[in-house]
This record gives C-alpha cells, structure tokens and sequence, in this order.
C-alpha cells in the first residue's frame, strides 16, 4: 500500500506522538524527519542498552552533533530516558524530539519525568475517511474499522483478531496491569456492549461478575492504552435536566467488531453501534488535527432525548445524529429539534446510510459516507460547505 499523506502537522517544539498500534506513529515520524537521529525502543539490542544507561542518549549526540532532530520510538518502554531529554533541553536550544509511544501509562506508573510541559502531545488517529481519498469505503470501514494496519492488511479480520491479542499480550500481561487476564478478557466482552453507549459501571461489573472498583481500573487501563475513549454531556447553559454520565467508545469500530459477541439477532445493533463509533473516531480527530479550541460532546437529557455528537469550540456549535438508516423518520429529527430550541445558535446535522442531501425543518441530512469523506482540518464542520 502506497504512503498516505496524514492530516497531523508537527510542533516545532519537542512533543509526544500518542496513538494505539498500528496507526502509523512509526512510519509517519520516518518520513517526517528522514535526518533525524532514530531510537526504536522495540529493538531488544537498543531497549537494553537505554534501559541500562540511559546516559547513553546524551553520548549518541555528543557523536553526531549535527543532528537537530531526535526520534525516540515507543518512549513508554523505557521512560527513564526521559530524565536526560529533559536535561539536553535545558542545556541544548534547538533541539526537537519526537517520543511517540501506544501509552503513557507507564511514564506516570513509573512516576518518570514528562518535561514539565516543555513537551508538546499531539495524537495520531486511524485514518481519517479524507485522508483515504478515493479509496473510502464506508462499509468496509464499518467493517474492518481505519487502523491503516489493518486498511493494510491482505487478510483484515486476521489482522483484527490478532491486534488485540498482541495488545493483552505486550501491554497489560508483560506489564502485569492486572491479575488476572481471562478477567481481563470478561471485561471486555462485557465492556463491548457499552460501545457507543451511556457508561453504566455497575452494569458492567455485573455482566464479567468482578468489582465496581476493578471495572473502574480496567476501564482506567483501556484508556491509557489508547484503546477507548469516553465523550462527556454537554451542558453549557443548559435548560433541561440532562444526564451525567458519559458515553463509551473503543477506538475503531473494527477494534469494537473483533471484541464484541455475534450472534444472528446481533446484526442490527452492533452495525448501529460501528456506525456511530466511527463517527465518533473521525470527529475526535478532526477535533486534534484542527488545531483550534474545539470539543466533542453528546447530548441527553433525562426524559431521553438525545443528540450523539455536540462539537463546541471556536469553529462554532454543531449538533449530529447519526442513524443506520437508508431513511429518514420524523422520530429521528426530535432530538435536533429540541437542542436547536435550547441553542438557536446551533448548526444541526442528520448522518444516514441514504444517498439524497436533504433539508427537514432546521436540519441538513446528509449521506453519512459524503459528510465523513468531506471532513478535513483545513476547514470547520460547516455543512453547507461539505
């Protein structure tokens, strides 16, 4: 597969490059800085050298003075480094480094140095639907999900299958995260039918029959590893009763496929569930490739209306539904209906599976394919421009 250009831009200062296996953390920092001094901590010869002596670092310049930019690949294996990137900072203007890593959860357990925000975190996503092209496909993206590892892949349902496994396997089980790992894997059974959902905790710790508080530290572990994310209410000047809790995600709704039991009745929601999750996905990364203050949000209040996606910030106030539907109800409208009400202000959208751009009342429906491939950072979420 040829290399796609990303949507991320680099900082000019030194920064952290966050994101789960397999969206191309690695592959897009080679080709971004091809004269940089490289450091991949995934090599057992150079993981053992830095893990004995992280000095070793500041030898590596001293030998090649020339080199302005440093990419250390999967900083979190050995986070002790991060005591002499500080100390070449201070000492050495003009130096950039580049520390990517698929969680820093280990940085903080190790309580190691996060260079007193002297750093920059920038994140990298799967792809984005704009940054696919022409090669686009919403149901195989439903399907297989946008890790570009597995957009990659000969064989993505193998691919899938194993990128979990790799994950318990070299993240939670080496770095012992928790006790017990058929546990583990309950939990995220159980966890999968919370995709796309208002989180219910205790349902959860019902469901892989475990402890309130050890649900809490798995789901704690999911998040630090970058695998899910969670999207809080929004309740700026809000004039209903409105929920609390917030919705779950997993990260790719192929991740959330491979994760979540099948059966013949399933088909309806978990297709539902991979809709809205990609949404999801695309939206949080426009929010992070756009570079303005912008934030994703849902919207529900306790009588049970709900809008999926609010995006708040200063490209403006958008409202969007999504729904798995070729066809558009008046029930499917009464949500935006009722948030355009509260915020006239609000721009509201409708994402469907059918083919037509269509205007109801104060809300634009559009093909959820058409809406996902015309989202770009370079520009707001302005509908009528898409």
């Amino acid at each position: 597969m040829r290399i796609l250009a990303r949507h991320l831009t680099p900082p000019k200062q030194s920064f952290f490059l966050f994101g789960p296996r397999g969206t191309g953390k690695s592959l897009w920092v080679k080709e971004q800085f091809k004269d940089a001094l490289f450091l991949d901590f995934l090599s057992p010869e150079i993981h053992r050298a830095y893990s004995a002596y992280p000095e070793r670092l500041r030898e590596a310049l001293a030998a090649d003075p020339r080199k302005k930019d440093i990419v250390i690949d999967e900083i979190q294996k050995v986070p002790e480094v991060l005591t002499v990137v500080h100390s070449l900072i201070e000492e050495r203007r003009g130096l950039r480094f580049i520390m990517t890593g698929s969680s820093s959860r280990k940085i903080k357990r190790t309580g190691a140095d996060l260079l007193g925000g002297r750093a920059a975190s920038v994140s990298m996503h799967p792809f984005t639907a704009s940054e696919l092209h022409g090669a686009f496909s919403l149901p195989q993206a439903l399907q297989n999900g946008l890790l570009p590892l597995v957009v990659a892949s000969a064989d993505p349902k193998a691919t899938l299958n194993g990128y979990l496994a790799l994950y318990i396997k070299e993240e939670v089980q080496a770095e012992a995260l928790v006790r017990s790992i058929p546990a583990f894997s309950r939990f995220l059974e159980a966890a999968s039918f919370s995709h796309a959902s208002v989180l219910n905790v205790s349902g959860v710790a019902r469901e892989c029959a475990a402890e309130r508080k050890t649900v809490e530290g798995y789901l704690k572990i999911l998040e630090d590893l970058l695998l899910s994310f969670q999207v809080g209410v929004f309740s700026k000047r809000a004039k209903r009763r409105l929920v609390e809790h917030s919705k779950f995600y997993f990260c790719d709704p192929g991740v959330f496929r491979s994760i979540r039991p099948k059966g013949p009745l399933d088909r309806p929601e978990i297709d539902g569930g991979a809709l809205e999750g990609l949404v999801a996905q695309q939206l949080r990364a426009w929010t992070d490739y756009r570079g303005r203050e912008n934030r994703l949000y849902y919207w529900r209040t306790q009588k049970g209306l709900e809008v999926d996606f609010v995006v708040y910030g200063e490209d403006g106030l958008y409202a969007i539904e999504v729904k798995n539907s070729a066809r558009i109800h008046p029930e499917h409208l009464r949500a935006l209906e009722a948030f355009k009400q509260d915020y006239p202000e609000a721009r509201c959208s409708l994402l469907y599976r059918g083919t037509e751009r269509l205007k109801r009342g104060n809300v634009l429906c559009l093909p959820c394919a058409d809406f996902l491939a015309g989202v770009t950072p370079e520009k707001g979420l302005d509908m009528d421009n898409l």
